[in-house]
């Protein structure tokens, strides 16, 4: 059975009320249980993690290679500032999948730039939730490759 972590990052917890024409009214328990249904129809399982931390997801990204197959990541607002992930992905070598609800570059200019990018196998944004279950969906797929 494939092992995937999904960490959500800062303020993800408040999704639902939180800027909702941005980000929708969708919340982050509804978003994880869609996700654990899609992944039990793969033969997958999921830890999934939320933090506000920095450190504590350099952490959990640290530890990732040795329990988990793939990495679905949506760093928020750390995608824009945070060498310390960045470099946290860059050193683990787990392969993953970076998910952003909106599109980063129909917002403000200062979210135009993710540090994340150029460390992942790719990034799916701007679908609302389901920028979650495609970039699932790629990480299983991509672990089905021989």
């Amino acid at each position: 059975m494939k092992k995937i972590l999904v960490i959500h990052g800062p303020n993800l917890n408040l999704l639902g009320q939180r800027e909702p024409a941005i980000y929708g009214r969708t919340t982050l328990a509804e978003i994880n249980s869609v996700l654990k249904k899609a992944a039990r129809k793969r033969k997958a399982s999921l830890c999934i993690k939320q933090s506000n931390l920095e450190g504590e997801i350099v952490g959990l990204i640290g530890k990732a290679k040795s329990k988990y197959h793939a990495l679905l990541i949506n760093p928020a607002a750390y995608t824009h500032t945070s060498v310390a992930i960045r470099d946290a992905l860059a050193a683990s070598g787990i392969l993953t999948v970076e998910v952003h609800l909106s599109n980063i570059y129909s917002r403000e200019e200062f979210r135009h730039k993710s540090l994340i990018t150029p460390v992942v196998k790719g990034t799916i944004m701007g679908f609302g939730p389901k920028s979650y279950l495609l970039g699932l969906d790629v990480l299983l797929d991509l672990l089905d490759q021989p």
